[in-house]
């Protein structure tokens, strides 16, 4: 990273808008297209001017290409932490720059919102059968009994299950912890996860209607966070993980059960995935931007695509008494 590469990629215009937009999400060159109402290719001859400077970074997932900005977050350099603060003082002091970033997040708000609306409409249709098609994807057993070792050392104390569709994982853990909060925003799920559940104490397992990336919860209200094949759904993981964080305990830990990365481009459409799984470095980035410090990931083999558990903990001072070790036996 240069100066001079540098200042001579954000001398135009849209790049900056792009790089305010990257700022704020990690997104695909189609949206950024979308949002700046401009061609593909000529938003993507943008992208590599930019991607040239390492000002951003290109990721391809299956025929997507998304795009993470450098000048911000864990793998940021001082000359891009920089380029971020000085777009944000622009965007409070330029009037005319001001207008078009907001204008551009109004249109990526839109656009997300469609899509929003898509996967809640699937997640309506085949909330009855969810962990029946969940099966198709990934060896439950398998993962359920590694899921359950990885946390099996700590009390789980307070947990909230953050997209709990069917309540599998709620009532999976209802036992080892304090109080759960099963949390999904699908009403249909919510409907199905009641049926669940509903064996369990009254006062053991709560269930809430909410959007994982705005959680009705109070700072540092739980102790665990688990997301059990939730985050490739999500059009913003980073602020997924970020909320999470938000309401973790420091020294409460975050479990994530999701498909290693892959190329079965037809589950964009076929079940709403968002995201085509993760790669090892972009979960480990991930969770150190939220603020965890992230362990060595589990990978389990012998499902029609791999699923992987990425496990954390929240930076800060230790947790009190429901973190206490377990005796051994």
């Amino acid at each position: 990273m240069t100066i001079e590469a540098i200042i001579r990629a954000l001398a135009d215009p849209t790049r900056l808008r792009v790089m305010r937009l990257l700022g704020a999400m990690e997104l695909a060159v189609g949206e950024l297209a979308q949002v700046l109402g401009q061609s593909q290719p000529r938003v993507s001859r943008h992208v590599s001017i930019l991607c040239d400077a390492e000002l951003a970074e290109r990721r391809r997932e299956g025929s997507w290409v998304f795009l993470r900005s450098l000048a911000s977050g864990a793998s940021a350099q001082p000359l891009g932490e920089a380029v971020d603060r000085l777009l944000a003082i622009a965007e409070r002091e330029d009037a005319t720059f001001a207008k078009d970033c907001a204008a551009d997040r109004r249109k990526l708000a839109a656009i997300r919102a469609n899509r929003q609306e898509g996967a809640e409409q699937y997640f309506a249709r085949h909330a009855e059968e969810w962990d029946n098609l969940r099966q198709l994807h990934s060896p439950d057993r398998l993962v359920e009994k590694e899921l359950v070792a990885a946390l099996g050392n700590v009390s789980l104390g307070r947990l909230l299950d953050i997209g709990t569709g069917t309540g599998r994982m709620a009532e999976l853990f209802a036992a080892e912890a304090d109080h759960v909060v099963a949390l999904d925003n699908s009403l249909d799920m919510l409907r199905v996860a009641r049926a669940k559940l509903q064996h369990l104490p009254a006062d053991a397992v709560e269930i809430v209607q909410g959007d994982f990336s705005e959680l009705p919860f109070n700072a540092r209200s739980f102790d665990t966070i688990l997301l059990h094949q939730v985050l490739h759904f999500a059009q913003n993981p980073a602020g997924v993980l970020a909320e999470a964080a938000r309401v973790t305990e420091p020294g409460g830990r975050i479990a994530i059960v999701d498909f290693a990365a892959h190329d079965r481009e037809e589950l964009r459409t076929r079940h709403a995935h968002a995201r085509l799984g993760f790669a090892d470095d972009v979960m480990r980035d991930l969770l150190v931007d939220a603020g965890y410090a992230p362990t060595d990931p589990i990978a389990l083999d012998g499902g029609e695509l791999v699923v992987k558990i990425w496990l954390g903990e929240r930076k800060g001072a230790a947790k009190g008494t429901s973190a206490k070790r377990r005796a051994s036996a």
